[in-house]
């Protein structure tokens, strides 16, 4: 995965079967559907791969508990099917995570015991545990910190767990194992036509280089997600808004708030939605929001409203009450929601569901949609792109394609910081030997080492310091603090493997703390 080799095969070839705008969930699962079809495809990114929403889900690979309550049958059965072959397509990202939801009434144990066994019936043989009730007594011994007072019963069931910007990397690297042109930081300016309006291609800027491009292809995917509508400015004579962004929040704690390895779903929070703590890479993950914007922005910022809807919510329910102070990352993500047919509809009641929209002038737009279903969407995306374009009818192959990395970890694996790399790990470790000065690590308390800023670099077409500490190594989202102290040690290496001078390394410097600042609550941010 090199950018240099991915710029010559650009320059190689004439016309694509396949030009993919977006290197986010939907972007990334196009390429790798329509490369392993034998298609020629490129996909370019503007930033980089899982900038936008990608690298900021809640971490579930999970069939939806709570479309399941709003009886929304067909999207829970495709998502528990998606479920179960991404945990065997990329199971060293795919953690089987057990869930428990607390009860303070006496119907809700029944309740949700007989709606979770039905879940595990639709998940069929891609099952990844049972369902059971717990007692009072049960459930307090396996989430210790759980709020005794008026607790009743619990319910255990079983979800998957992932890592989305290292998922959304692998995506991209077995696309180009499967001969695509993977691009990032890669922004798409015009949409090409011809005399009769058809989309023929588009007009792109490396924004490395500054170098303009005319690319011409068959069918031109639009997967831009938040963005969607600033490409359809491009496509239509009179505007329309085809998605409206739906900002959702995480806050990031300290795994002592929960211990025990287990999640922690809410199902009926104050605003009717679930909020799960979610144990990730050492951490506690909690989340989510539903909040409208205006606007979508490439980096979204956590509004105070969300922040303290989610720590009263959380501290309900836990016996060790987290506090603003105890806030080590607060990360905002925007969910590009089909805008609704009614007006004043609420984001709850907007279909989750993926939906393909084919223009009068031939480009192909995906709106909604969620990580756990990328690779059925992408399937659909093409098979419209073979009907719209009459290309070759290729068949899909990708329900039972192994991704780039692919290994089963075993519980123990999850306990090495490395398990995220599947079987480059080993790589990783070898390229530690050879430089021995990258064993050192990048920050005291984290077990990251130079080794994988530098595999990140050379392996990952990481360019930014943003790109590094934020989706290939999670630190951004894990501790912000820690992330900006890190930040001039990554950005020298950077300028070592890439050739830049010292004025960029400042710049990169001063960049990436004014981005990680806006993952720090305001009173703690760093001048």
């Amino acid at each position: 995965m090199n950018r240099t080799e991915q710029l010559a095969k650009l320059k190689q070839t004439q016309t694509w079967d396949i030009i993919i705008i977006g290197g986010g969930a939907n972007g990334l699962g196009v390429a790798v559907d329509s490369a392993s079809r034998g298609f020629k495809t490129i996909l370019l990114e503007a930033v980089d791969f899982a900038k936008g929403t990608s690298s900021r889900s809640t971490k579930l690979v999970h069939g939806g508990v709570r479309y399941l309550e709003q009886g929304n049958l067909s999207l829970v059965i495709e998502a528990l099917k998606e479920r179960g072959l991404m945990d065997k397509n990329a199971g060293h990202l795919v953690k089987n995570e057990s869930f428990i939801i607390p009860n303070y009434n006496w119907w809700g144990g029944y309740f949700y015991t007989f709606g979770l066994k039905f879940y595990d019936l639709l998940a069929g043989k891609l099952s990844l545990g049972s369902s059971k009730y717990l007692s009072k007594e049960k459930t307090l011994e396996l989430i210790p910190s759980i709020e005794p007072n008026g607790l009743q019963s619990g319910v255990l069931y079983h979800d998957g767990q992932f890592d989305d910007s290292r998922l959304a990397i692998n995506l991209a690297q077995t696309a180009i194992e499967k001969q695509a042109c993977v691009l990032n930081h890669f922004k798409v300016i015009r949409l090409q036509k011809n005399t009769k309006n058809i989309v023929t291609g588009i007009t792109a800027i490396d924004q490395e280089s500054q170098k303009e491009y005319t690319i011409q292809g068959k069918a031109v995917i639009n997967a831009t997600g938040v963005f969607t509508n600033a490409i359809m400015k491009m496509n239509d004579t009179a505007y329309k808004k085809y998605i409206v962004p739906s900002q959702g929040i995480h806050l990031v704690f300290d795994k002592s708030f929960l211990p025990g390895g287990h999640a922690l779903m809410i199902p009926k929070t104050s605003d009717g939605r679930v909020l799960f703590a979610v144990p990730w890479h050492d951490k506690i993950v909690v989340g989510t929001t539903d909040t409208l914007v205006k606007k979508s922005d490439l980096e979204p910022i956590a509004l105070e409203e969300e922040i303290e809807f989610v720590l009263k919510t959380v501290q309900i329910y836990l016996t060790k009450k987290p506090m603003r102070s105890d806030v080590l990352s607060v990360f905002a993500g925007l969910r590009p929601l089909a805008a609704p047919e009614k007006k004043g509809q609420n984001t709850k009641e907007v279909s989750r569901s993926h939906k393909i929209i084919v223009s009068e002038t031939g480009l192909i737009t995906i709106t909604g949609g969620k990580w756990t279903t990328y690779r059925k969407i992408a399937e659909d995306i093409v098979d419209k792109a073979i009907k719209v374009h009459e290309l070759k009818p290729n068949k899909c192959i990708t329900e039972h394609l192994t991704l780039h990395g692919n290994k089963k970890n075993n519980a123990s694996d999850f306990e090495n910081h490395l398990f995220i790399y599947g079987t480059d790990s080993k790589a990783i470790l070898e390229l530690q030997e050879s430089e021995p000065e990258l064993k050192e690590k990048l920050h005291p308390d984290y077990n990251y080492t130079l080794a994988e800023v530098v595999w990140a670099i050379r392996e990952e077409m990481a360019t930014t310091v943003d790109d590094i500490l934020a989706r290939r190594v999670r630190l951004l989202f894990l501790d912000a603090r820690a992330a900006i102290s890190c930040s001039t040690k990554v950005a020298h290496l950077l300028a070592k493997e890439l050739g830049h001078d010292e004025n960029w390394i400042q710049n990169q410097v001063v960049e990436f703390k004014t981005l990680a600042n806006g993952f720090l609550l305001k009173e703690f941010r760093i001048p």
